[in-house]
């Protein structure tokens, strides 16, 4: 995997610069390797801190909490509709996950606690989904950004040696119909939507999840005092302009 040879001035002395990265869509589980391994490559200083994004193929995963009753369709039902499901090492209960919806991967040191990180994690979602118009709060009690009572974005994360890997789930122009397969993030009558249903009733353009990506990376790298430089090799011009780099 190409990572960038320049340095920090903001980070650890001799770390590497962080930098961010957009996959397109990218298989659950392939992600997941991937950041498992740039997660050891953070702990033996031999690779960058790394933001990923990408959309998934529709699945459900089951984070540490999960129950099994929380996935309201039968197997030959989730077939029939394409959709696979899929153990993660996160915490929280089950979620979905499918095109249109913006998943961002920070692999990351933690700069406090786990809270803290989440926090971060929120409310650089937040600033940029401010710039749109649309005002979400995050909530401790049942992680999540929300607006009027319904979940915009999920969060969830495992932890080794103070690196953190999965993130964050924004759904952007997701069929929220997906949800009605499961009890999401195991929270019994809780409601869902997206950022093309909050923006529609503004007259506001739905931005392209490349283009959220590249603002989510910059408000982030403000909440984490570091830089993401965009990986020229897996971006798309027109974002690496958008951004400077």
């Amino acid at each position: 995997m190409p990572t960038s040879s320049r340095r920090s001035p903001k980070g650890r002395e001799g770390a590497l610069d962080a930098i961010w990265r957009w996959l397109g869509r990218a298989p659950f589980e392939e992600t997941t390797a991937l950041q498992e391994r740039l997660r050891a490559a953070v702990l033996s200083g031999e690779g960058p801190e790394t933001l990923l994004f990408c959309e998934h193929d529709p699945v459900i995963t089951c984070g540490r909490s999960a129950r099994a009753t929380h996935i309201l369709a039968t197997a030959p039902e989730l077939a029939q509709r394409g959709v696979s499901v899929a153990q993660a090492s996160r915490g929280g209960d089950v979620t979905y996950h499918g095109p249109g919806q913006l998943v961002g991967y920070p692999v990351v040191r933690l700069r406090g606690g786990v809270v803290a990180h989440m926090t971060a994690m929120a409310r650089a979602i937040a600033c940029v989904l401010a710039e749109l118009g649309v005002a979400a709060e995050f909530r401790r009690d049942a992680p999540g950004l929300w607006t009027n009572d319904e979940k915009l974005c999920a969060f969830g994360v495992h932890i080794r040696s103070r690196v953190a890997i999965h993130g964050f789930a924004l759904n952007v122009t997701t069929n929220l119909d997906a949800f009605n397969l499961i009890v999401p993030c195991g929270l019994v009558g809780s409601r869902v939507t997206s950022l093309t249903r909050l923006l529609a009733p503004l007259g506001v353009a739905v931005p392209p999840l490349e283009i959220l990506a590249a603002h989510i990376a910059r408000e982030l790298g403000a909440e984490l005092n570091v830089t993401f430089h965009a990986n020229s090799i897996a971006m798309w011009n027109g974002i690496t302009r958008m951004i400077g780099a």
